[in-house]
This record gives structure tokens, C-alpha cells and sequence, in this order.
């Protein structure tokens, strides 16, 4: 192999690698939580750095990788995602959306299956984002995305 075949495929790689690592951007999360809202007819959510703070704070103390809950301190919805290995941040909100199969706007409830992840996802009252990813002890991953104010109030539709 020449050593110009060498650097191109060395290229490719970091350029690929490059990809992967962008999936875990504001960008990225906020990207993805939009696409979502805009096929609802919701407005856009914004990236927030004080709730991603509070993201962060609680992902480092869930590097066990235990899906347990912050309680967002009252102040932030929360959705979660783990996984035994990585897990892009673009992906946990990917099968939050897919949980939409499972809500009925109609009668505002969840058919046959969990849809909370995604009523939180497209609820129209919440314009603040933050998300934050750590690598678990165990070689997984956990994400979390807190959002302001919160959603998932009883009988309130989120769109």
C-alpha cells in the first residue's frame, strides 16, 4: 500500500470518527427533540446550559448506570436511556420518538405499551433542553435529558 492509500484510509477513519462523536452535541440532541416537535406541530426547544448543567451533575452520579430518576428537583422533566455499551445521544431520543407508535392523541393516553418518553419529547410547554451523557462503570452508558418546565401533568395533552 502507498503511503498516500495509507493517509486516505486514515482520513476516512477520523472523518468517521468525526460523525460518531457528533451525535452527542447540543446540536445533536436538540436536533433530534425538533424533528420530533415539527412533526406535531410544536414549537422548538432550545438548548439551556443551566439545565444541562443540572444533567450533567446527575449523569456523573449514575455512572453505575442505574435508570433511577433525579426527580428533577422539582424543577425538570426527565426522560432516560441506558445501554450495556455506547449508545449515541442521538439514538436515546430515537427510541424515545419511537414510543410514538404507543400514544393516542385522541384519547391522550398510551396504547400498548410506554409513551411517556415521547409525550415528554413533544410537550409544547417545554422550551428549555438539557442533556448530558456519561460512560457507565460497567463499560455502558447512560443519557439524560431534562427539559423546562416539565411535562407529563395528568390529563393536560402535550400538544
Amino acid at each position: 500500500m502507498s503511503s498516500f492509500s495509507l493517509l486516505c484510509v486514515l482520513g476516512l477513519v477520523l472523518i468517521i470518527g468525526d460523525v460518531a462523536l457528533a451525535q452527542d452535541s447540543p446540536t445533536d440532541y436538540v436536533n433530534a427533540h425538533n424533528a420530533a416537535r415539527s412533526e406535531v406541530g410544536v414549537p422548538n426547544i432550545a438548548w439551556d446550559d443551566t439545565v444541562a448543567a443540572f444533567a450533567q451533575n446527575y449523569a456523573n452520579q449514575r455512572k453505575d448506570c442505574q435508570l433511577i430518576h433525579s426527580g428533577g428537583g422539582g424543577r425538570y422533566g426527565e426522560n432516560l436511556a441506558g445501554s450495556s455499551g455506547d449508545l449515541s445521544g442521538t439514538n436515546a431520543v430515537k427510541l424515545w420518538v419511537d414510543e410514538k407508535r404507543n400514544y393516542n392523541h385522541g384519547s391522550n393516553s398510551c396504547v400498548g405499551g410506554e409513551c411517556l418518553h415521547y409525550t415528554q419529547v413533544v410537550w409544547k410547554n417545554s422550551v428549555r433542553l438539557g442533556c448530558a451523557k456519561v460512560k457507565c462503570d460497567n463499560g455502558g452508558t447512560f443519557i439524560t435529558c431534562n427539559y423546562d418546565p416539565p411535562g407529563n401533568y395528568v390529563g393536560e395533552s402535550p400538544y
